[in-house]
């Protein structure tokens, strides 16, 4: 197989596909399945809280919605923290990858404590927030009370994790998901139903169970990066030496990610908000269909995260033009991988929705759900994998702008007349929430193929960008570079 360059004289050397992929399989596949370690405990806190009935299966899938909305809130800095972790990483630059981390788990941990606070001091406005059905309400307080105390545990893993990922040690990370599932799923069974002696706890049970399951997976983490001697994680001094232009140039590339996450969280929590105003047959189908969105999109993160720390190394050590060609198949790629997923799970739908107490009405909806999402995650899913790239390259503005705009110009106003002013029925509401990502689909590809969006923050890779514009560029009349796309050359 060979390629032509987009602006070189000659055909370039063929793609070097097997060294390509197994270096896409060592770095996705163990964080691919730590998702799904953790995606399939969720899924089995569902089936286990199940039996206590649809209202007790509603009430943890709005909880999860919460925390959902404190993903959002951090996320951001996981996504900057990468960018400049991955190309620091690229270039050996050791000072570089611990003041990154430094700057994001200080970060990190201010949402926690917020959304933390919130969960313990006052779940009654959560809860408030996301239903009017009272009875989901009182159970969902119980739940959060609880599960408050896990929030700080789960964000500081997170933050530990994102820097093992950005500098390829991605198997500590799973190997502490594994850990903690088997806590979670054992706990679980003690708590909820109360064996070995212990008290059933019911839905405190479960919150219990996920709150001592934290504090196992970070201390694993702990354990295990102390055991290889991993360097950049137990360099206190190193994560605090930040300087005023250290922290200037980190919120100036963060800030358009953390606009991005934190305005599309929002979003979403008026989205969930609208879709909570549903039958409580409709909100239960609604929570086990989150599970299993969750459950396909954490396989998918873990190739979506290989991809950022794959080109941005490349892009931090210089690689401008491998970058450039592995971003390019890692989309099409990822979107294959998606794909599979999809089928994978429609193949074994009818147990998971039953095996999760939906029944019924609660049924239909939950195989309606899953329908519509098979379709529009493929397409949502290759937008997610060319924004992700683009931030681990250094540019953080072009998918951000496009998600928000369309967010708050189409998404929410179909979503917010659909459900609040027409009261249109719930499947409808549910295809407003991806009508926009065609659209954005095809604009993000032009700028894929542009290569605007690589945009080093190390020495190495700015001083490799004039030769990648010169040669992936036209120039205009008077010198200045001019980007276009392989289409049509």
């Amino acid at each position: 197989m060979s390629e032509k360059r987009i602006a070189g004289k000659g055909a370039q050397a063929p793609f070097p596909w097997p060294s390509f992929l197994k270096n896409l399989a060592a770095v996705a596949v163990p964080i691919a399945l730590q998702n799904l370690l953790t995606t399939t405990a969720s899924m089995v806190d569902t089936m286990m809280v199940a039996p206590l009935g649809e209202l007790s299966v509603g009430a943890l899938g709005l909880c999860a919605q919460f925390s959902s909305l404190m993903f959002s809130g951090y996320w951001g800095f996981v996504g900057g923290g990468m960018l400049f972790i991955s190309q620091y990483w690229g270039s050996k630059e050791d000072d570089g990858i611990e003041r990154s981390y430094g700057i994001t788990l200080t970060c990190m941990m201010t949402v926690a404590a917020v959304f933390g606070c919130l969960a313990i001091f006052a779940p009654g406005v959560v809860m408030g927030l996301y239903t009017d059905k009272k009875a989901i309400q009182e159970i969902g307080i119980q739940y959060l009370r609880i599960v408050g105390f896990a929030y700080f545990l789960q964000v500081l893993s997170m933050a530990m994790s994102s820097l093992l990922r950005g500098t390829e040690r991605v198997k500590i990370p799973m190997i502490a998901s594994v850990a903690s599932v088997g806590t979670n799923l054992f706990l679980n069974w003690v708590f909820i139903y109360g064996h070995l002696g212990a008290p059933a706890l019911g839905i405190r049970g479960a919150a219990l169970a996920t709150t001592c399951a934290a504090v196992v997976n970070v201390c694993t983490i702990y354990l295990l990066a102390g055991l290889i001697k991993y360097p950049y994680l137990f360099h206190v001094k190193g994560h605090f030496a930040w300087t005023r232009e250290h922290l200037k140039n980190y919120f100036r590339k963060c800030f358009p990610i953390l606009c991005n996450e934190i305005l599309v969280g929002v979003g979403n929590m008026l989205i969930n908000v609208t879709l909570g105003r549903q039958t409580e047959q409709v909100i239960a189908a609604l929570a086990v269909f989150r599970t299993i969105e969750g459950l396909i999109i954490g396989f998918f993160a873990g190739f979506s995260n290989a991809a950022s720390i794959l080109v941005g190394k490349c892009v931090g050590a210089g690689e401008l033009d491998t970058a450039y060609q592995r971003a390019k198949r890692l989309v099409y790629l990822c979107s294959g991988v998606i794909l599979a997923a999809d089928l994978c799970v429609w193949a074994v739908h009818k147990p998971l929705l039953t095996g999760m107490s939906l029944s019924g009405e609660s049924y239909e909806a939950g195989v309606r759900l899953l329908l519509i999402y098979g379709v529009a995650s493929v397409i949502r899913m290759g937008n997610w994998i060319q924004n992700d790239t683009y931030r681990a390259s250094g540019d953080a503005v072009y998918g951000t702008v496009l998600e928000i705009v369309f967010m708050y110009v189409m998404v929410l106003p179909c979503v917010l007349t659909s459900g609040f002013l027409l009261k249109l029925p719930y499947a409808v509401v549910l295809l407003c929430c991806y009508i926009d990502e065609p659209i954005r689909y095809v604009l993000m590809q032009i700028h894929l193929y542009s290569g605007k969006w690589i945009r080093p923050v190390t020495e190495l890779g700015k001083a490799a960008l004039p030769g990648f514009r010169a040669k992936h560029g036209k120039p205009h009349v008077g010198g200045k570079m001019r980007q276009y796309t392989s289409i049509g050359r």
